[in-house]
């Protein structure tokens, strides 16, 4: 597991060292690591500069002189420049390893003589250190630490108790009786003027001390342990200035506090010791030292505790990015592959924010990135799967992958795989937000383009209805921004005139024309169109010129479809359309026409209509084309190419639908050139195509033969007018309204005008206006004039009626044919009114005075004489006088009626009888005076 500090040794170094023994070191000056292995090194009494010859020389002469001497302090004196030459030359002065020994035996034997003798020129208490000193190098490890206690206390000021306590704990320590080293220790550490190296060295083995002495003195030496590392780390700059000699002493104490604490409380413990300032220079050490621990343990969970424990305890610490990526280490290592997922996860989640970010070091912000990669990549692999919650997997991927692109080189790639994770998890908006970023703001990204369509697939699928969310609905508008947006950007893709086209197809169902042409022509135009865009480009393009009545413009995109269609890249699709395509060019050609037309333009439009034939012959638009023409030629009254085309069309096409009007419309066409007669016999060939199995066919078909009729009559074709007239008249047709009864009647007064039989039709008119309700002025007159000629000839026909014997038979005769010739009279005035009353009041008028006159001429009979003859005659005359009377009467009413009617050749003619039947009042010169000037009365 990676260390904090490099300045510490790795974990495996000492972890056997560990559990085999409890050792310890400490250094004084050049002193061995305990008493027993100190170095053969004496005081020196005064320092001189080598001398101008060979060490090794100078070194064997004080050899010969220590052997040669007899005086102890002589001897004393050597070893001790010996030592010196030694050590300030650093070479070897010669003596194996026994005689070395054997010299330290001679020099205790000095010692004691000195002693004995008291004759010792210089300190004691450097004496006996040096004693003791040779005691523990030649193995009388007891005979040395007497000596020290004997310098201890007869020399309790010297400066070398100090030393002389450290050996005795040491000793102590040494031979496991920890509670006399503690002791020691102790005096060391809490007296006064034991400073430096020696002070520190005492702190860390009274922990040791403490340490050795059981659990229950752990709490004690915990704390004895943190003074060390307080004293040998007091700051966090110290960390990087350890002296090589101490890191084994300072390494030793972090493990020995790890190892308390993993058997007391773990992180917990530790806190307490540390407490109350828990945050030192040196915590993140003991607690990697706890983690570790455990780990080499194999207690995963309990390195993952105090891992966590340190970032818990101190969640600002700079080093708390350590610790989490050891939590992710400790779980790898154990095989834990989903425990150290969560790890990673807390290790992005406790860095992810920017400030927390970039307070890491770079090889952190390097675990930081490499895990959120992991994760991202794992989740979005666990989306496909079944088993899991995809949703939930691609939206932890998706917020990972954002996470990195934020703080990656590569944040456009990123950004894309945010986006896609986040559209597998159906949040739309959150996936467009990245797909955009990734294309349109991160520039030198090699698959910008890529994300800009996904981008564009995203939000047509939702105009599709196909990815559509509460918080996510774009319609076609929002299609069109981001289009627009991607071909200004990467105009130059493969993919954007299918684009284009796509979004011309979607305006144009929309009914936007503008826009559906907007992009069409983008399609069209792209340098790197298919065919099949070009296509479908032409397409809209035509239709919204259709839309719009271009229909000129609309030609033309439909024939470049056509081409397209028609063309060697054509898709089967494009091919199969190609019959619907001409149908469209044809419909193009035909709605220009139709513009001409309504233009007022025949010309133009009959020339549009007629070419509709070029591009689809047989067609039904072509057919239309065809009838539209002589239509248009109809309405510019261009009557007889209209007929030319009319009858072309019907010649052509004789059982098109379209050819049932042509009749009418010749019709037209001949009535309006002044053809009635032709006009007559299209509507008579026209009544007698139509069927006669119905009603209302043969409703039509008599409709048709009355317009003839009329156009007969025009044509002043009146025989054949007649036939028509007399074969409908002949179902004795029932008027239904005013307007049948005057058609009847006008066709009973032509028939009694000018066809056979006129006596006939003039009975059936008359009789018709008699028993009407509705009536005309025009009727009345013609039923007033017929009963008046019916009149006339009635009294014609009373005229020839002669009174003769017998009297009564001949005058019955006579007075039925007089009173049939009145009825027909009374009727004519019943009809005619004034108009006609001064010439039936006449003609009545007449009848009686005929009558009169007959009767007055009639022949007596034979047998009769003279007398009975007179009274014969006396008898016709009072028979012959009310007649005349009433003759007069009425030639007197006619000449009364000049007031209110006018003079009239009637009333005339009534004034010239009066002058016959009482000349005395008629019979005079009578001059007729003009009307009076007004307030005149007139006159005669």
């Amino acid at each position: 597991m990676k260390r904090l500090r490099i300045l510490l040794l790795p974990l495996s170094l000492f972890c056997s060292a560990s559990y085999g023994q409890e050792s310890f070191s400490v250094e004084l000056g050049q002193d061995g690591e305990t008493i027993a292995d100190m170095r053969p090194v004496f005081l020196k009494f005064e320092s001189r500069p080598l001398p101008a010859i060979s060490p090794a020389e100078v070194a064997r002469r004080y050899q010969r002189l220590f052997k040669k001497a007899d005086e102890p302090s002589v001897r004393v004196d050597a070893l001790n420049r010996l030592a010196n030459i030694r050590d300030r030359s650093g070479q070897d002065i010669g003596f194996t390893p026994e005689e070395e020994t054997d010299m330290y035996r001679q020099a205790i034997d000095s010692y004691e003589t000195i002693l004995r003798r008291g004759g010792h020129s210089g300190p004691m208490d450097e004496l006996l250190y040096q004693m003791a000193k040779a005691h523990a190098l030649i193995g009388q490890n007891d005979a040395s630490v007497k000596r020290l206690q004997q310098l201890v206390g007869q020399y309790p000021n010297s400066p070398l108790v100090a030393e002389a306590r450290f050996r005795v704990a040491e000793s102590a320590f040494a031979d496991g009786r920890y509670a006399e080293a503690e002791a020691e220790y102790r005096k060391l550490v809490d007296g006064e003027g034991v400073v430096g190296d020696l002070k520190n060295k005492a702190r860390y083995m009274l922990g040791w001390s403490l340490f050795k002495q059981g659990p229950q003195a752990w709490e004690r030496a915990g704390q004895r342990f943190v003074t060390v590392l307080d004293e040998a780390i007091p700051s966090t700059s110290s960390l990087n200035q350890i002296p090589e000699s101490s890191v084994d002493s300072i390494d030793d104490t972090l493990r020995i506090l790890a190892l308390m604490a993993s058997r007391r409380g773990g992180a917990e413990t530790l806190m307490g010791w540390l407490e109350p300032e828990a945050s030192r220079p040196w915590t993140p050490l003991v607690f990697d030292r706890l983690a570790d621990l455990y780990a080499v343990q194999n207690n995963s969970e309990a390195s993952v505790v105090a891992n966590r424990a340190f970032v818990s305890n101190f969640p600002k610490h700079p080093q708390r990015a350590g610790f989490m990526s050891q939590v992710v280490d400790v779980w790898s290592a154990a095989g834990r592959p989903v425990k150290a997922r969560d790890a990673m996860a807390d290790y992005v989640a406790l860095f992810n924010d920017q400030a927390e970010y970039a307070g890491l070091d770079d090889g952190y912000r390097t675990k930081w990135r490499e895990f959120s990669r992991f994760l991202a990549d794992f989740y979005y692999t666990q989306g496909d799967d079944k088993k899991g919650s995809r949703v939930e997997n691609y939206r932890a991927a998706a917020t990972y992958y954002e996470g990195l692109a934020r703080r990656s080189d590569e944040g456009g790639e990123f950004y894309r795989l945010a986006g896609d994770a986040w559209l597998q998890a159906a949040a739309y908006p959150a996936a467009l937000k990245n797909f955009q970023v990734a294309a349109y703001e991160l520039p030198g990204y090699d698959y910008a383009a890529d994300a800009g369509w996904a981008a564009v697939a995203l939000i047509r699928a939702g105009a599709r209805g196909e990815a559509v969310s509460s918080e996510f609905n774009p319609d076609l508008a929002d299609l069109s921004v981001e289009t627009d947006r991607f071909v200004a950007q990467y105009g130059a893709d493969n993919r954007a005139p299918e684009l284009l086209a796509y979004l011309a197809n979607r305006w144009l169902e929309s009914g936007n024309n503008d826009l559906a042409l907007q992009y069409a022509v983008q399609a069209v135009d792209h340098s790197k169109a298919a065919p099949e865009t070009r296509y479908a480009g032409w397409l809209v393009t035509a239709q919204v010129h259709q839309n719009t009545a271009e229909y000129s413009l609309a030609e033309g995109a439909w024939r470049e479809a056509l081409a397209l269609a028609s063309s060697d890249s054509a898709t089967l699709t494009m091919e199969q359309d190609a019959p619907e395509l001409r149908q469209q060019v044809a419909t193009a050609i035909y709605r220009q026409g139709e513009q001409a037309a309504e233009a007022g333009k025949p010309a133009i439009a009959v020339a549009h209509f007629q070419r509709v034939e070029t591009v689809l012959p047989g067609s039904e638009v072509a057919i239309k084309g065809r009838f539209d023409a002589a239509n248009t030629l109809l309405r510019a009254s261009d009557w007889q190419p209209a007929i030319n085309e009319l009858n072309r069309f019907r010649a052509d096409y004789p059982t098109h639908d379209l050819a049932s009007d042509i009749g009418e419309k010749l019709v037209l066409a001949y009535t309006s050139s002044s053809q009635p007669i032709r006009a007559a016999r299209e509507l008579i060939d026209i009544a007698d195509n139509q069927s006669t199995q119905s009603e209302a066919a043969g409703g039509d078909a008599l409709t048709y033969r009355l317009r003839a009729a009329e156009l007969f009559h025009a044509g002043e074709a009146f025989d054949q007018r007649n036939a028509v007239y007399a074969d409908y008249l002949a179902t004795s047709p029932i008027a239904a309204d005013a307007e049948d009864h005057i058609r009847m009647q006008t066709m009973r007064h032509r028939l009694a005008e000018s066809g056979t039989d006129p006596a006939q039709w003039r009975t059936k008119l008359v009789s018709a206006e008699l028993e009407s309700d509705w009536h005309s002025t025009q009727t009345l007159q013609w039923a007033a004039r017929g009963s008046l000629a019916m009149g006339a000839e009635a009294a014609a026909e009373f005229g020839g009626v002669e009174l003769s014997m017998p009297l009564d038979e001949s005058l019955a005769r006579k007075q039925l044919a007089m009173e049939n010739a009145q009825t027909h009279f009374r009727n004519a005035e019943s009809l005619g009114g004034a108009e006609v009353l001064p010439e039936s009041v006449y003609r009545r008028a007449e009848l009686h005075r005929i009558m009169a006159r007959d009767l007055m001429a009639s022949t007596a009979p034979d047998d009769l004489n003279e007398l009975e003859q007179m009274q014969y005659t006396m008898l016709l005359e009072e028979e012959a006088y009310p007649f005349e009377e009433r003759a007069i009467a009425l030639h007197s009413e006619n000449h009364q009626s000049i007031a209110t009617s006018g003079f009239n050749v009637w009333i005339e003619k009534s004034l010239e009888v009066l002058a016959k039947l009482h000349p005395g009042r008629y019979d005079r010169a009578l001059r007729w005076m003009s009307a009076a000037a007004q307030g005149e009365s007139d006159g005669v």
